[in-house]
């Protein structure tokens, strides 16, 4: 399943694709059977459908080049390895399991790098077919040359690598039929007209193997661009098992897709500065492949809610991604209080959209506003009398002065400054009670609570019918 790692790795394709006109493609590599999860590769799409980078070409969207899922593409692999054979570019290997292991038990007892000794190169066409004949188990090898492939990466500039010089010939078709990733990703990367790979910092040093097999095709390859690696933020490398890092539960946490594109480049390099609050179309316009460095990028977690909440204001200001807040919260709402909410008001449009404009830039997640630090907005608090008479026992009176106010409330255009004006100039009117005792006893008898937001932010967010209900309660009582 995606996690931050793998959608920086997307969005910097998507974004490449997008500044040059051209087409992301998502291919799923799925020919290591004994780590397939089932519904992975379809969460994978519906994650990046979610995130707003939806590829051009894929398994669930299609494409010229289909099919994008490996394990429906074998016959193409299998092909191009007889090809590779038949040019004596690849060869059937037979060595067990078993001999394999003491390879690499000696090469790690004498403090070697453990690798393949090429040995079956060396069988005859005779041996080979005794043994097919026979129904011996093997896998198919490549066989790499000696001379250095050297290529010009976008990110790490030029790299001269032998690597037939420190390691064996590497497999490229398993005991089971599936290819590897080397040979799977060379072939379809061919076939699918592939002009440029961005893909993570570790498998630089597998490209010059990668040009090999290109060479051994007499295929051009596509340009490269390896990307450094993401870390956290004490440098430690990023886990599939950090559950805090998986993308399904950011989502489910109430953190929103712009915030985590956002993050992301912003932990990295790629663009001329970073700034908060980048949406995807200004990340698109301001990209530039040759910004990004070789420097681990630091990724900080803790600095998320801060992303979230510039990115949940702006959909807040904005009037067609307001109305889906408004939607989601009331749902939110219905579940959070269900048979508590104040007669069904609490999930009119109107009074949530108010709530969500009044309170925007104040919270992270839109699941803030259900917590109980915001329960006030949703059911009417219940207040013992003699709590509020040992704050004041002009309480009656303050009330109804107040709700004087905000009956001559012109519009809803209001702010929090001016009303707040206001209800000091109220406190003159009474002699026993200073003002911010005043605001203590409002504060109490509109939320129940001692703390929050101002007084005046309380009653806009309530609005005045409400507001004025629970002032007239402590009037009528």
């Amino acid at each position: 399943f995606l996690h931050l790692g793998g959608l920086r790795t997307a969005l910097y394709n998507y974004i490449f694709a997008k500044k040059h006109g051209g087409s992301f493609v998502l291919r799923i590599e799925d020919t290591d059977q004994s780590r397939l999860v089932p519904g992975a590769a379809e969460s994978i799409e519906n994650v990046l459908e979610w995130a707003g980078i939806p590829p051009d070409e894929s398994p669930q969207r299609g494409g010229p080049y289909g099919p994008y899922k490996q394990s429906e593409r074998l016959d193409l692999y299998l092909k191009a390895t007889d090809t590779l054979v038949m040019k004596n570019a690849a060869y059937y290997c037979f060595c067990s399991p078993q001999r394999l292991e003491i390879l690499k038990k000696e090469a790690l007892r004498m403090r070697q790098t453990p690798k393949y000794d090429n040995r079956c190169r060396h069988l005859t066409l005779k041996q080979i077919e005794e043994r097919l004949a026979q129904g011996c188990p093997h896998v198919i090898r490549f066989r790499m040359e000696e001379g250095a492939q050297s290529f010009e990466d976008l990110v790490y500039g030029l790299n001269r690598l032998d690597p037939a010089s420190v390691e064996g010939d590497p497999v490229i078709i398993k005991a089971d039929g599936f290819p590897t990733y080397h040979l799977a990703n060379v072939v379809d990367d061919h076939h699918m007209k592939i002009s440029h790979v961005l893909r993570g910092t570790e498998w630089l040093t597998s490209t010059s193997k990668h040009l090999l097999m290109y060479r051994a095709f007499g295929w051009d390859p596509p340009a490269f661009a390896h990307l450094p690696l993401l870390l956290n933020k004490d440098g430690s490398k990023l886990s599939k098992r950090q559950g805090n890092l998986l993308i399904q539960n950011l989502s489910q946490n109430g953190f929103l897709p712009e915030a985590l594109l956002d993050i992301v480049t912003n932990s990295g390099s790629g663009f001329s500065g970073n700034r908060l609050g980048r949406i995807l179309e200004e990340l698109v316009r301001e990209f530039d492949v040759t910004k990004i460095t070789t420097h681990s990028a630091l990724l900080d977690l803790d600095k998320l809610p801060e992303f979230n909440r510039i990115h949940l204001r702006q959909r807040v200001e904005n009037v067609s991604s307001r109305q889906q807040l408004v939607t989601e919260l009331q749902a939110l709402v219905a579940k959070a209080f269900g048979d508590e909410l104040i007669d069904g008001e609490a999930l009119c449009t109107d009074y949530v959209e108010r709530v969500l404009l009044h309170r925007k830039g104040h919270i992270t997640r839109l699941q803030d506003l259900v917590s109980p630090a915001y329960s006030y907005l949703w059911i009417r608090p219940v207040v013992p009398r003699q709590q509020m008479l040992n704050l004041s026992t002009e309480g009656e009176k303050i009330c109804s002065v107040v709700v004087r106010l905000l009956q001559t409330w012109p519009n809803d255009s209001v702010t929090p400054a001016e009303l707040n004006s206001e209800l000091r100039a109220l406190q003159a009117q009474f002699t026993g009670t200073k003002y911010s005792v005043m605001m203590k006893f409002l504060r109490l008898v509109l939320s129940g609570q001692q703390q929050g937001p101002s007084v005046a932010e309380m009653m806009l967010s309530l609005g005045p019918k409400e507001a004025c209900q629970r002032l007239q309660r402590v009037v009528n009582h």
